[in-house]
């Protein structure tokens, strides 16, 4: 079993930048891939960004490439999303969610996830 628990959340303007992260319990957080993924009202939830269990592989949503970045420190069970040059449509709440099969094939599929946090806001205004 797998806690995560997200932080970093907020109210920025448009052009701004942004850091959540997402810390897990328990001494396994090296096995697990991990991934970002956000939800608008009204939206489906959307994959942002998901890193392999070492760091050496990352994957970014259409909507995010060059303005996100993800990365992770396994020495603090902790996995960042770096987000900057934010704009009005990056307003959701952002979601950690970690699994212990490592698919790229699937890395964007939300249902192939095990572990979710509870989210954070992130609102960017005009």
């Amino acid at each position: 079993q797998v806690q995560l628990v997200e932080s970093g959340g907020g109210l920025v303007q448009a052009g701004g930048s942004l850091r959540l992260s997402c810390t897990a319990s328990g001494r396994t957080f090296s096995r697990y891939t991990m991934g970002w993924f956000r939800q608008a009202p009204g939206k489906e939830r959307e994959f942002v960004a998901g890193i392999s269990a070492s760091g050496a592989a990352t994957y970014y949503g259409d909507s995010v490439k060059g303005r996100f970045t993800i990365s992770r420190d396994n020495s603090k069970n902790a996995v960042y999303l770096q987000m900057y040059s934010l704009i009005p449509e990056d307003t959701a709440v952002y979601y950690c969610a970690a699994r212990i099969r490592y698919n790229p094939a699937s890395i964007y599929q939300s249902t192939a996830y095990d572990y979710w946090g509870q989210g954070t806001q992130v609102t960017v205004s005009s």
